[in-house]
């Protein structure tokens, strides 16, 4: 599981982990019942304290992304990622409401707009 760390970001570290971890579930990178690492050990590959780990899973867990057996470790939740995905969207477009409302009172024209997305959305 690659998941990159940025101390420079300003989002903090748990909440990096669980974006990237709920991008790699819905792009079905991460398999539902698929076991992932346990905290210490994703603690320890991240050069992360174990208490941001856990925080990090107990977020996923919060929000139905993964479970947590007892003495068995963590596993991807079973998910209607269509349900997750219309979601993602509705979220997306409300941020992007949001944009579209500062582009017009500062005169950004929709092509602009529209390139400014591009750039930004890039082809990671």
């Amino acid at each position: 599981m690659d998941i990159i760390i940025s101390n420079s970001a300003g989002v903090p570290i748990y909440e990096q982990i669980t974006q990237q971890m709920k991008g790699l579930i819905l792009r079905g990178e991460l398999r539902e019942g698929e076991a992932l690492p346990s905290m210490r050990l994703l603690a320890k590959e991240l050069r992360i304290s174990v208490i941001t780990t856990k925080r990090a899973y107990e977020e996923l867990e919060r929000e139905g992304f993964l479970t947590t057996v007892p003495g068995k470790g963590c596993f991807v939740a079973p998910r209607d990622l269509e349900l997750v995905r219309e979601d993602c969207l509705r979220r997306v477009e409300e941020h992007l409401s949001q944009a579209v409302q500062i582009a017009k009172g500062g005169g950004v024209t929709l092509p602009e707009l529209a390139d400014a997305l591009t750039i930004l959305y890039g082809d990671d």
